[in-house]
């Protein structure tokens, strides 16, 4: 029987979700590039002809100089990459990989960082001003 339309976005969830674990056992255990520190992949987008994979990650140190330099690191062992996954993924199209920064941790910490000063002075504007 023939499987439909809607079983193909679950099927490229699932190769995300492998590419993702795979890449992460990769570089953490067979990249040997100082340039890529301790990163974390927070997501994986495949293509739905699986062409291509944009690869998110964070690093420790999130300053410019540093992202840029794991960038262009990842940028240069792509091709060391996607062989290494390609044994261990065993899909028709081995995508390509194309790597990006994630800064939503960044933005998540600054956004917390905002919320917590204006409350702490609505709390300073109120302790100011009580009711008579």
């Amino acid at each position: 029987m023939a499987k439909h339309s809607k079983s193909i976005p679950a099927r490229g969830l699932r190769v995300a979700d492998q590419i993702q674990r795979d890449l992460s056992e990769i570089i953490a255990f067979e990249l040997k590039d100082p340039r890529v520190g301790m990163i974390t992949i927070t997501e994986v987008q495949v293509t739905p002809d699986y062409a291509h994979a944009k690869i998110f990650f964070t690093t420790l140190k999130d300053d410019a100089e540093a992202v840029k330099n794991t960038v262009t690191a990842l940028r240069t062992a792509a091709g060391f990459l996607r062989n290494q996954l390609g044994r261990r993924l065993h899909i028709h199209t081995l995508p390509e990989l194309h790597f990006v920064h994630d800064n939503s941790t960044v933005r998540g910490i600054e956004m917390s960082r905002l919320i917590d000063e204006a409350n702490a002075t609505r709390a300073k504007d109120a302790d100011e001003d009580p009711q008579k």
